[in-house]
């Protein structure tokens, strides 16, 4: 079992760094008690690997003593078979009051000092003693959302979500409409169209003889194998600016032959490069 708790200064990134941390597979929970972790603790340890991977905010509106915080740390670090972490996020104080005017969130110590800025100084002071205790820190200053993503996944991702992010290849037909989730889309209708083949008409491009005849065209080859190199170069990129998600869309005519040969062959490379890749063909079924 892993248990992180996230901590740091308010504006620092720590609801950020937990949404990131929820999308490769961590059980979040927000704004809990040192004196219910232990507790909780021992709970997904009891779950049969449900709550294999877990991240616990802890911040300064749950900070009556830090003692009982480092207590439990030492008793979590102590059990067996868990790894316990703590993770601390802090920014530079004006990045932080910037952050604050542009959410026009109020800050948690704000109601107890005369401004924000005081307020913000006052946390770091009181947060010091969790930083020093901390296993990383990380410093969110020049950090944009993009970056800060790839900075946790790089610590806490494993080689299945290389860059974070999941690829989901659809095939379609164009006269049936364009996919609306598409954030790309590559039209295949210039290539020769098996449908004007009898023994090919009501096959798929799943078929293997629909596929040979779909790859046997020069045109089809190379339009194959300059697309895989745009994704090569663009998919790190779209990882990198924080996109947890890309959509792309085949189409030929009516979705059953060209579309989905070449996004059946677009989704295996694209799994090769290490993405977690979805293949659907959304208008296969239909009657030709």
């Amino acid at each position: 079992m892993e248990i992180l708790i996230i901590s740091g200064l308010s504006g620092g990134g720590k609801s950020k760094a937990a949404s990131f941390l929820e999308d490769i597979g961590f059980y979040i929970v927000d704004n809990m008690p040192a004196a219910m972790i232990l507790k909780f603790a021992e709970f997904c340890a009891g779950g049969g690997g449900r709550y294999a991977r877990v991240a616990l905010v802890y911040d300064v509106r749950t900070a009556d003593s830090f003692s009982e915080l480092f207590s439990v740390l030492e008793k979590l670090k102590a059990m067996q078979n868990c790894v316990c972490r703590m993770l601390f996020l802090e920014a530079a104080p004006d990045t932080i009051i910037k952050r604050y005017k542009e959410t026009r969130r109020r800050h948690p110590l704000r109601e107890s000092t005369d401004s924000l800025e005081e307020a913000v100084a006052q946390e770091r002071t009181l947060m010091e003693p969790v930083k020093e205790r901390a296993d990383l820190v990380i410093d969110t200053t020049r950090l944009s959302t993009g970056k800060l993503r790839q900075e946790l996944l790089g610590i806490f991702g494993g080689e299945k979500e290389k860059g974070g992010m999941a690829v989901n290849v659809a095939s379609f037909g164009f006269k049936y409409g364009l996919p609306l989730e598409a954030d790309l889309v590559f039209d295949v209708r210039f290539m020769p169209n098996p449908f004007y083949i009898e023994d090919l008409r009501h096959q798929t491009g799943l078929d293997k003889p629909v596929a040979d005849y779909v790859f046997s065209f020069p045109q089809t080859q190379d339009f194959l194998n300059r697309l895989r190199d745009l994704l090569a170069f663009t998919l790190p990129l779209y990882a990198e600016e924080g996109k947890t998600g890309l959509f792309i869309g085949v189409g030929c005519t009516g979705g059953h032959h060209r579309s989905v040969a070449v996004a059946h062959a677009l989704a295996e490379y694209i799994r090769s490069l290490g993405y977690q890749t979805a293949e659907h063909h959304r208008d296969m079924e239909r009657s030709v």
